[in-house]
């Protein structure tokens, strides 16, 4: 995955709590294990006043002009602003791949879901926790400012713009993968001599288990 070091973009501001990972990609989409093809449907029943379906040419369907992010200040934005308990209901990994497939590198809301706060560590997108006040700092400014950027510094911890700063917390684990493109396989890779060094160990003191067929003579 990409590194994650710092990331400045315009902010899009999705003003609702408790936004399901139904809400985020609809359950019709779900057939796909490519993590690509999901952006054209992402908060596919908000986007779109007809309904959603696999192979429908977005370009073809009828825009709900009154979602937000179909607002022309919005175009291009890759940091979302969200309310409490973001990316809640079931744990499909889907719904990161159709935020970051859309264009967006980091969620920034006052709590997450912990499986989607999770998955969205191990694909790169980043979860932002700010408290509230700071939430509701950052709306009333995105809804007033047209374009308003800001830029997320993942080795300060730091959200920066113009006329707000606020630090956030994360793991010193999750964020060293994160700022070198790491998943869960390639940190496990990198250890990969330590790993083969344990195997030949391994089957040096027990070569039984490695025999064929289970012959332990």
């Amino acid at each position: 995955m990409d590194p994650f070091e710092q990331h400045e973009g315009t902010v899009a501001a999705l003003d609702r709590a408790n936004v399901d990972t139904d809400q985020i990609i609809p359950k019709q989409f779900l057939k796909s294990i490519r993590r690509t093809g999901f952006g054209d449907n992402l908060f596919d029943a908000w986007r779109y006043l007809d309904e959603g379906e696999i192979g429908k040419n977005a370009n073809e369907r009828r825009i709900n002009h009154d979602f937000v992010l179909n607002e022309p200040r919005y175009a291009g934005a890759s940091i979302l602003l969200a309310r409490d308990n973001f990316g809640c209901g079931s744990s499909r990994e889907h719904a990161v791949w159709a935020l970051q497939e859309y264009g967006f590198r980091c969620v920034i809301a006052p709590s997450f879901a912990d499986i989607f706060f999770n998955n969205s560590l191990k694909n790169g997108l980043l979860p932002v926790v700010l408290d509230k006040k700071y939430v509701d700092e950052l709306f009333g400014i995105v809804h007033h400012e047209a374009g308003y950027t800001l830029r997320v510094d993942l080795g300060a911890q730091a959200v920066l713009g113009s006329g707000f700063s606020a630090h956030f917390d994360i793991e010193s684990e999750p964020k060293r993968q994160l700022m070198e493109g790491l998943d869960d396989i390639g940190a496990t890779l990198a250890h990969a001599d330590a790993i083969r060094e344990f195997e030949s160990r391994h089957r040096r003191r027990m070569p039984w288990v490695f025999a064929r067929g289970g012959n332990t003579r």
